[in-house]
């Protein structure tokens, strides 16, 4: 058998280690964390458990064509439930909630009944939702791999994605408060203020919404932790070796083919090595970085899409606040160059894994780059500090719209974006990549001309990103290297 090293073990590592596996390789994975996972992430602080990484899933249905890949890798099986929480988020309008459903027809009869007014433009809205929910990630096989099964898109895909080109392109020029203005109703326009950013714009939240509104986007029962060591499960019982708290150091070229990867000292031969750690930041497992025309494109283009998670373990149950929720801060929260107005909640009363019966597990998002901030304060010895008093802020804000939570606090734990770097490897700890209303959609190659034994996935490959897209490329990475090699790729059942 022909020996591969993964480096990285995160979903696209384990992916790839599955389907090399699968395919007759002799697979090892080199993970640096002492967990699987990579960004599909939780963590335990006393009797919480805080999720880090999983809000809802993209092939959680059995309709959607990631489903069988999800499947095919353990993450799901039959005795997997997968929760569809309704509403999907709301926002609360002077005691009034203004909530966005899972089901379309469901959200424009709930809004039109909150304002009359913006009748016109709420059908709008939702006949834009209603023209990407058949939008789904396509399946598909690389040129000139041989397969035990071809995966075929249907031609109905082809449709959706000429839908999802005109609406992109009709929003390229539209600004997000542009659009927001277009409705009178305050609570509305708040609520999509909150579900978007400037930089990304509206459409986004269109594709988000058609995501569900095609019954996709549940939620696997436990989160990350469990959908990981699901998948980890299934490597480990084709025979694959994953080695924790082993850093690669350095790939080892020679004469143009990758034959090796330098960890802790030790030199690792191998025939081919797959790279599933941040494409953004592999500059320096080499002597002398790869160039080629896509990774500077991607170097040009991509921009970090970060999170500051505060994580608060509450001593009080909170199961009658919906599953996720917005509000509007009295004051703003300043951090940086970034001013938050609004707080984004998850709370977790509703699953049993992530506390106990009568406490609470909540997680708060704050987005923008605010990475050089972090850094800046790490360096002067004020990280600890800053964490502690932006948690004192948020939890003050919280305390003034739940009142349930004052004084039982009984965990908080800020995980910043040098946090997501120090466990995840990612470039400036960002989850994804921002997508702007004026990038391209664009799939990058998985692998360079003239390096051959080379491989690449990760979620950087196919902005913005997220689990299918590491899911996706880790299988793609294994068709090159079956067709590299005329190896027979083992396709899904």
């Amino acid at each position: 058998m022909k020996k591969v090293i993964v480096i990285g073990g995160g979903i696209a590592g384990l992916s790839a280690g599955i389907y090399a596996r699968s395919s007759g390789f002799d697979v090892t994975i080199l993970e640096s964390h002492s967990i699987a996972g990579g960004n599909c992430t939780s963590w335990k602080r006393k009797r919480y458990l805080f999720e880090g990484g999983m809000h809802w899933l993209s092939g959680s249905s059995e309709k959607d064509s990631l489903h069988k890949i999800w499947r095919h890798v353990g993450a799901l099986d039959d005795g997997v439930k997968i929760h569809y929480p309704e509403p999907f988020i709301e926002y609360i309008h002077m005691g009034t909630p203004v909530k966005f459903y899972r089901d379309v027809a469901v959200t424009e009869k709930h809004l039109i009944s909150l304002s009359p007014k913006d009748e016109k433009e709420i059908k709008r809205m939702c006949k834009n939702i209603r023209r990407v929910r058949n939008l789904s990630m396509p399946v598909t096989d690389i040129s000139g791999v041989k397969a035990t099964k071809k995966m075929h898109p249907p031609i109905t895909l082809l449709f959706s994605a000429l839908s999802a080109i005109y609406l992109i392109k009709s929003f390229s020029g539209v600004s997000r408060e542009d659009y927001i203005n277009r409705f009178s109703h305050e609570g509305l326009r708040n609520l999509i203020r909150s579900c978007t950013n400037d930089k990304s714009g509206v459409a986004p939240l269109f594709f988000t919404m058609g995501t569900l509104a095609r019954g996709d986007g549940g939620f696997p029962e436990g989160g990350s932790l469990p959908f990981v060591e699901r998948i980890v499960k299934k490597y480990t019982a084709l025979g694959g070796t994953i080695l924790y708290n082993t850093r690669a150091d350095r790939v080892l070229v020679e004469n143009g083919k990758a034959t090796g990867v330098m960890a802790g000292g030790e030199r690792m031969p191998t025939d081919a090595v797959i790279i599933s750690a941040d494409t953004m930041a592999i500059d320096q497992l080499f002597e002398t970085p790869p160039r080629a025309v896509w990774l500077d494109e991607m170097h040009k283009v991509t921009e970090p899409t970060m999170v500051v998670l505060i994580s608060l373990g509450v001593d009080a149950s909170l199961k009658n606040y919906p599953r996720a929720f917005i509000f509007k801060l009295d004051k703003p929260i300043v951090l940086a160059s970034e001013t938050y107005a609004y707080l984004s909640v998850n709370n977790y009363a509703h699953d049993p894994h992530y506390s106990s019966e009568g406490k609470t597990a909540l997680t708060i998002q704050l987005g923008g780059d605010t990475y050089d901030f972090w850094k800046k304060a790490k360096e002067e010895n004020r990280y600890k500090e800053e964490k502690q008093k932006l948690a004192e802020e948020v939890i003050k804000a919280l305390a003034g719209h739940i009142s349930e939570i004052d004084g039982r606090i009984e965990v908080c734990d800020v995980a910043t974006p040098l946090t997501y770097e120090r466990y995840c490897g990612n470039w400036k700890g960002s989850w994804m990549t921002e997508m702007t209303p004026t990038m391209k959609m664009k799939i990058y190659p998985s692998a360079m001309k003239g390096l051959s034994g080379l491989y690449f996935a990760g979620q950087r490959l196919m902005p913005p990103g997220g689990l299918p897209v590491a899911l996706l490329t880790g299988r793609t990475a294994v068709q090159y290297l079956c067709r590299d090699t005329g190896t027979m790729f083992i396709s899904e059942d």
